[in-house]
């Protein structure tokens, strides 16, 4: 009841804001459109393998529950949700969905040859019921980025940081303020994908990469900059504004 409940309520809130469709198919696509999240491309082979056994065992009711189960798991983990980034200038936005584990200064990934300053860091830990994908936390163009291998230990640690493989990204923008976006695998999480590279202009909450299963996101700012987010809040990737630059 109480799920159906909130659908209504989250169909009706999707209504109130397309008021350009007043009936008919279109809307009730729009409508679907809003209220199921579209899917990452890194999803569809997973998603693909999933229904491809349900298929095969369509005869069997258990291995035919068990493909339909993981085709729904994994379209559900995937999901790359529509998200609106602030208009206003000279923030920072959360580069992941999650909860917000830490706030502390530490000095930048080292292979990213930074001066061995410590900088403001926000840690937020991504769990498999959060959407993986990455966006930017700031627009502007891409300087850097760095992989580097390292262990798979539960990313809730602290030490995750500095032990597990981790892909940093650092992003200048017009006024030359750069944010260090750092993935961190975690005990689940196999796979760091990144879809940019040095040179590359990015915008502001755009989507530029993904962990699989379970991981963590740092985001280092400049000195000076201004947080506005505590320990135990839950962010929106693109959305959440987790500082204002200096």
């Amino acid at each position: 009841m109480l799920l159906a409940q909130a659908l209504v309520g989250r169909l009706a809130r999707t209504m109130a804001r397309r008021p350009d469709l007043k009936t008919g198919p279109a809307r009730l696509a729009a409508l679907v459109r809003s209220s199921v999240p579209p899917m990452h491309p890194e999803g569809l082979p997973f998603v693909g393998v999933s229904l491809a056994v349900a298929f095969a065992g369509r005869s069997n009711r258990w291995l035919r529950r068990a493909g339909l189960a993981s085709a729904a798991a994994n379209a559900a983990f995937f999901r790359h949700p529509p998200r609106k980034p602030p208009s206003r200038p000279g923030v920072v936005v959360a580069p992941a969905d999650g909860l917000i584990c830490l706030i502390e200064h530490e000095i930048p990934p080292a292979e990213l040859g930074l001066p061995a300053v410590p900088l403001p860091r926000i840690s937020i830990f991504l769990s498999l019921l959060d959407a993986h994908v990455q966006r930017a936390p700031i627009g502007g163009e891409v300087v850097a980025v760095k992989h580097r291998p390292g262990l798979f230990v539960s990313a809730e640690l602290a030490a995750a940081s500095a032990d597990n493989e981790r892909n940093s990204v650092v992003i200048r923008n017009p006024d030359g303020a750069e944010v260090i976006a750092v993935q961190i695998a975690g005990l689940l999480a196999r796979r760091i994908v990144c879809n940019v590279a040095a040179g590359d202009k990015i915008g502001l909450g755009d989507t530029y990469g993904l962990i699989r299963y379970g991981s963590r996101l740092d985001t280092y700012l400049p000195a000076g900059s201004t947080i506005l987010v505590e320990v135990g809040q839950r962010a929106l990737a693109g959305e959440t504004v987790l500082a204002e630059l200096p």
